[in-house]
């Protein structure tokens, strides 16, 4: 499995890919910016992620847009909703008006922090990414 860590917490962003690291190769961003630089360049070198753990609060860009743009790209690849990268909104964020809008923008699956390492992993094989 490859997978995209998008994670501003130095500290957080070191957890996701000790829990990552057992099944498969994973990249991090630090900002929504460079993630959707990062997401590009593997989709258009026929390596896509197949999985995307994205934050939502973060600097320059949010969660909620880089999420947007995501699927804007797998569409513009032709790659079928539900197809393309699973994501999971990983935030301490919460509430329901952030749950809903992730929801709306095509996230499958969202986590509140701190991250539990069975919930993640248990989402995954869920996926279809990984045997537990």
């Amino acid at each position: 499995m490859k997978s995209l860590i998008v994670e501003d917490d130095f500290t957080t962003r070191l957890l996701m890919q000790k829990f990552l690291a057992p099944y498969g190769e994973s990249h991090v961003a630090i900002n929504g910016e460079e993630a959707i630089a990062v997401f590009t360049n593997a989709i258009n070198s026929d390596e896509p992620y197949q999985l995307v753990c994205l934050d939502i609060m973060m600097p320059e860009m949010n969660g909620h847009a880089v999420l947007q743009e995501i699927r804007a790209i797998e569409e513009r690849k032709e790659i079928m909703l539900g197809d393309g990268a699973k994501v999971i909104m990983t935030t301490a964020l919460g509430d329901m008006d952030n749950k809903l809008a992730a929801v709306n923008e095509f996230c499958d699956a969202y986590l509140v922090k701190p991250i539990d390492r069975k919930k993640l992993l248990d989402l995954i094989q869920s996926f279809g990414l990984i045997s537990i």
